[in-house]
């Protein structure tokens, strides 16, 4: 079966456990953010997400641009399972891997080895898949035998280059990626560039939240513009991003990261 993601009325809401008082809640709700309202409970909540809807197909590429809030890690959470829509529905077809957070699915207790033989078991492979996948991520981590000692050991650089090296070991037909996977240092970048590049090239669909007008411009299909979680725009990429940022983008040179 082919791979697709379908997102029909999806609406979020972050309830502000703190705002019970009342005095509170009417400073709150006077705010002129719009972002503000009440559920039933009566609680205030901030409305992370509003009536989002969109459909992606096999071959298809999104880009999520937006100022900060916008609610772009938030749609990548809620369409990885992490967040609990309160109202619409999403559908993925297809298998998934969810680069959010560089420390997302790490044990800081476990070694990098026992890192690694874990995050096989959660993708359901089998133990020689996990022993590919071991010898994939020692070569391009490059940790030596720090392989061997807890996470919590890591220096910041290491944590980023074993958690960039399972990222992208594992191939699905579904990538959510946020932009922390682009991030590093010159050299690791340089030697990361083909490796991230065959990755998305591998996948039947990605959904890319990104601030970098060239990856998106790069990698992506299609750009979904977000605005105090609602979709302001959705469409051609240099359209979309031409609104976005104000202003005419020149041609398109060779493609960098």
């Amino acid at each position: 079966m082919a791979s697709c993601i379908d997102v029909q009325g999806l609406s979020l809401e972050f309830p502000l456990y703190h705002g019970h008082a009342r005095s509170l809640k009417k400073r709150v709700l006077a705010s002129v953010t719009g972002r503000m309202g009440e559920d039933s409970r009566h609680r205030v909540v901030v409305q992370a997400l509003r009536d989002v809807s969109f459909s992606l197909r096999s071959g298809e590429r999104l880009g999520l641009v937006g100022g900060n809030g916008a609610g772009k890690t938030t749609l990548l959470r809620s369409l990885a399972g992490i967040y609990e829509p309160v109202a619409g529905h999403i559908r993925i077809e297809g298998s998934v891997n969810a680069l959010l957070d560089q420390s997302l699915g790490m044990n800081p207790e476990l070694t990098g080895r026992e890192n690694i033989r874990l995050r096989g078991l959660v993708h359901g492979l089998g133990p020689a898949a996990i022993a590919r996948l071991e010898e994939d991520v020692r070569e391009f981590a490059d940790l030596g035998d720090f392989l061997e000692l807890p996470a919590r050991t890591y220096s910041a650089g290491m944590l980023i280059r074993l958690a960039f090296a399972l990222a992208t070991a594992i191939r699905p037909q579904v990538l959510l990626m946020d932009e922390w996977l682009l991030a590093g240092d010159a050299n690791f970048m340089e030697r990361a560039r083909a490796r991230v590049d065959d990755l998305v090239r591998s996948v039947e669909i990605m959904v890319l939240s990104s601030h970098a007008v060239h990856i998106l411009r790069t990698w992506c299909t299609r750009i979904i513009w977000l605005d105090q979680g609602r979709i302001r725009a959705d469409g051609d990429v240099t359209e979309v991003l031409e609104a976005y940022l104000g202003r005419k983008l020149l041609p398109m040179t060779a493609a960098t990261f």
